[in-house]
């Protein structure tokens, strides 16, 4: 477009919603799948406001076969009143309207964990129907259209939700027993979204999270959709947070008790719970007015300083930390420990870090958090003697197995290793030395190396054959991961060193790429590497630098053609179409010439890789410690509820 035609005829302005659907990323994140639990979520937020600012205890979410979600709470109930600018009642206002609710200092709502007013409206503009029904002094209700109001607000006689398609036993429950709250049905509109088919089980998990956050939160979420009968599963915990470490600790052998305090810092409420393990990984979460906060913040920063401040002045104070003794930093003091970090600020003055709310923004909350807990450690030390000499007898061992570490790096990690001039013997390396080229094949022994080397792309891929099973770090402390001969070679082929002194600007691969036999034995292969990335380079997996090559099963050949097929499915399909071709089952790598392992695992423009990615850190640190850990009875319970999805060499 030329300057002279560039006028105010090119000038848009989106009235009232048409902003979210004309650019709904901006709202929700996304159209996809993640962005589609999105509207769930805030809906379910605005009735957790409501219980924040203690007026529900009870909220039901209902996915129904239709497609439509239905959110219930016995909160206040959206005000229906006329707004005398607007002419139109508040609900209408709150549905329509952008950046409209009582959490802008209207003195509605104290602590808020929504989108401050934009959830609901969001969420109405990308529904292809919502209906909203609200009891207070009377029954009221109002439905909309891609956020048009297609009825009037009707009350009273005119409130008929049992006579539409909300005919539902459990709506007729809240209409009967509820004295008031607000009950959303909403069906998300196809036209914007890639699919409208809910990660029920993701969000599931997010409102467990949420029940444990709230102590005395009732949720009932009921799932028409994901079998034949109605699953229903209901999330209540007294204990708070204090229950929710206990949760995540089940699986791994407690050492202490659950250290749980609650205090008020200059109008900042603040939850900690701490329990500490016999493993050597760390597990702290955070949130904020219920968001939870996976790049911590101030919050998770006053925490750390307060524990370390606490463990070091306890164990001086007490002699049990000499002056011969190793100084405990916090990396020490944290190894092993289970926390949950929890802050509820004023909905007026709560910042965070960047559009995804995944950082605390405000510095007040060090403080309050660092003042809170000081006091509350302080004073159980002192009165549970034994719980504070299991914490820091685990923490001086931490601290004697880091030096271990530490001279053990010094030792093996040479300086010019990253420029190449120390790295192993057994590394094909590549002739690129630009990272955001060069990838990286582990490779499960010689058999499958030898063909890997031949059909690479020597300028940027890199071949490291790795022999056998490695140790696994699930068990093991950094002090064995640093002199462990196989992981020793794939620290420095990677580079930027190993835990708290890796720098991911010395990484020489930005692609990593997992690559073992499709059978039992290179499934366990890749779950001991996955465990090891996970608990010891973990950045990489969030950078998205970590991959696992997906070979094919067979190969099918006619006189013709030749086709590669992933899985039994896939082979099944083919035969209906070529009853008479030749099928090859792959047993390993090894079998694979070069240029067959080239052309389906190596060849950018045809391989199959699948990213490695880490969305729930709690779940994540479960799976392994369930898989990798010592305790056997959670295995085992394992195996079995998921045996029938096992895709089995057998």
């Amino acid at each position: 477009m030329s300057k002279d035609n560039y006028t105010s005829d090119q000038i848009q302005v989106l009235e009232g919603l048409e902003p979210v659907r004309k650019r709904p990323g901006m709202y929700i994140g996304s159209t996809d799948q993640t962005g589609l639990n999105h509207l769930v979520i805030e809906v379910v937020n605005n009735s957790v406001d409501e219980a924040l600012a203690g007026f529900a205890d009870k909220i039901t979410i209902i996915f129904h076969k239709d497609g439509s979600v239905t959110v219930s709470d016995n909160g206040r109930g959206i005000p229906v009143d006329m707004n005398s600018h607007y002419k139109m009642s508040a609900l209408e206002i709150v549905m329509t309207k952008l950046h409209a609710g009582g959490k802008f200092g209207g003195g509605g709502y104290k602590v808020s964990g929504g989108l401050h007013g934009v959830g609901a409206s969001v969420v109405n503009a990308l529904s292809e129907n919502t209906t909203v029904f609200v009891k207070r002094d009377d029954y009221y209700n109002q439905s909309y259209k891609r956020g048009e109001p297609t009825t009037k607000l009707l009350k009273g006689n005119e409130y008929k939700p049992s006579k539409n398609k909300l005919d539902h036993e459990l709506i007729k429950l809240w209409e009967k027993n509820t004295k008031s709250g607000t009950l959303t049905n909403f069906s998300p509109d196809p036209k914007i979204f890639s699919s409208t088919e809910f990660n029920i089980s993701k969000l599931r998990e997010q409102f467990r999270e949420y029940a444990y956050l709230n102590a005395g939160l009732f949720f009932m979420i009921v799932d028409e959709v994901s079998g034949e009968k109605e699953k229903v599963d209901n999330y209540y915990f007294e204990g708070g947070i204090k229950s929710f470490v206990k949760s995540l600790n089940r699986n791994k052998g407690a050492l202490t008790e659950a250290f749980y305090t609650k205090g008020t810092y200059e109008d900042i409420e603040v939850e900690v719970a701490i329990q500490y393990n016999d493993t050597y990984n760390p597990l702290e979460m955070s949130f904020a007015n219920n968001i939870e906060t996976p790049e911590g913040g101030s919050h998770l920063t006053g925490f750390r300083a307060a524990l370390t401040k606490s463990v070091n002045k306890y164990g001086a104070d007490q002699g049990i930390i000499k002056d011969k003794d190793p100084k405990l930093t916090g990396d020490d003091i944290r190894e092993g420990i289970t926390a949950i970090i929890s802050v509820k600020l004023d909905s007026d003055r709560i910042q965070y870090e960047g559009q995804t709310k995944s950082k605390l923004g405000n510095a007040e909350a060090r403080p309050a958090v660092e003042q809170v807990l000081s006091n509350a450690l302080d004073a159980f030390f002192l009165e549970n003697p034994k719980e504070a000499n299991n914490i820091i007898s685990k923490n001086m061992l931490a601290a004697r197995a880091r030096l271990a570490a530490r001279a053990a790096r010094e030792t093996v990690i040479r300086k010019g290793a990253f420029e190449g001039g120390g790295l192993p013997g057994k590394l094909a390396d590549c002739q690129s030395k630009d990272p955001e080229e060069c990838e990286l094949f582990i490779v499960e022994g010689d058999s499958a190396a030898g063909p890997a080397k031949q059909g690479r792309n020597r300028k940027t891929q890199a071949i490291l054959p790795l022999f056998g099973k490695i140790l696994n770090t699930e068990r093991a402390r950094l002090d064995k991961v640093i002199k462990s001969e196989k992981l020793k070679d794939l620290i420095i082929a990677i580079g930027g060193g190993i835990a708290e002194e890796f720098d991911i600007k010395k990484l020489r691969y930005r692609k990593i790429i997992i690559m073992t036999d499709a059978d039992v034995d290179g499934s366990h292969i890749k779950t001991l590497y996955l465990t090891f990335f996970f608990r010891h380079l973990k950045s990489i997996i969030e950078n998205g630098y970590l991959y696992v090559a997906v070979p094919p099963l067979y190969k099918a050949t006619t006189k013709k053609t030749k086709e590669y097929l992933f899985d039994d499915e896939q082979k099944n399909e083919y035969q209906l179409h070529s009853p008479n071709a030749v099928i090859q089952r792959f047993k390993g790598l090894g079998e694979m010439n070069a240029d067959e392992l080239a052309e389906t695992t190596m060849d950018p423009d045809k391989r199959v890789l699948h990213q490695i990615t880490v969305d729930d850190a709690e779940q994540a640190d479960q799976v392994f410690t369930t898989l990798m850990g010592d305790e056997v009875l959670p295995r085992r319970k394992f195996i079995l509820a998921h045996a029938k999805q096992a895709d089995l060499d057998v």
